[in-house]
This record gives structure tokens, sequence and C-alpha cells, in this order.
């Protein structure tokens, strides 16, 4: 029947399961950028210092002249946290943090270097680093996803 084909075409409920991961961010210390693995890639989840905060505002005021023109408060849901794939826009290389021009990111491959909100700087990467879908559920812990 109709009902049988559409609810065949419904994902597994471990492959639902997979698409949302909860992260305990307590043991993250300020300056620290912690690595999880969410659907097969890289999610970097950066306690900022108020100094790369003040470093990624900053940058606000020439957010025109960027390559992915995109304000820090829009990049962020907290100031503190920076939540983002940790995967370079170029080829899909991971940057290495606290690396780079701008003190954020840089991709070994090719040389993009990105700053402290993950926008690209210079370097062949088209766009900023990518935001995925999370949400703070209390101060502690987020869910990807």
């Amino acid at each position: 029947t109709v009902v049988k084909v559409v609810h065949g075409l419904w994902p597994a409920r471990d492959a639902i399961a997979a698409g949302v991961i909860e992260v305990d961010l307590r043991g993250i210390q300020p300056g620290q950028n912690f690595v999880v693995k969410w659907r097969g890639k890289p999610v970097f989840v950066r306690r900022r210092t108020q100094a790369m905060i003040d470093a990624a505002t900053a940058d606000d005021a020439i957010v025109n002249s960027l390559r992915d023109p995109e304000r820090d408060k829009d990049r962020v849901k907290k100031p503190e946290w920076l939540v983002m794939l940790g995967v370079c826009t170029h080829l899909g290389c991971v940057p290495y943090p606290d690396q780079g021009l701008y003190g954020g990111y840089f991709c070994p491959c090719h040389g993009s270097h990105y700053d402290h909100s993950g926008r690209i700087r210079l370097g062949p990467a088209p766009l900023n680093m990518e935001i995925p879908t999370y949400e703070f559920i209390d101060d502690d812990t987020i869910i990807l996803g």
C-alpha cells in the first residue's frame, strides 16, 4: 500500500539518532579548541577568551571587505562559544587551530587563513567555515544536529 511505501522511505531510527549528538562543554578551558565527530566530520567547539572575542568583533568593522561577509555575532549563539565544522571550504582539509596570520585557523593543504570567527581572510577557500545546526540546552551542553 501507499502507507507502507511512504513509511519505508523514512530513515532508520539509528540513522536519525546519528544525526544528533550532545556535547558537554564543562571540560573545555578558555582558549581551547575541542573536536567532536559529527556525521563523519570534525566539529570545532572553541571556548573563546575575551581577547579572541575582542579580535573577532573588531574585525566586524571590515566585514564588508571580506570574501564571505558575516559579522561575528551572526556566527555564534553565545560570544564565548564558536561551533563550526572543522573543514576548510576549499577542498575539505582540516585546518589547524591557533595558526595562520589571523590567529584563528590555518589550512595546511593550500594555505587558507581564517580568523577567530572562522571567517576566510586569505587563501583559496571561497567561504567561511560552516556553522552547523546546534542549540544550547543549558549553559554547559549543546546539541548538534
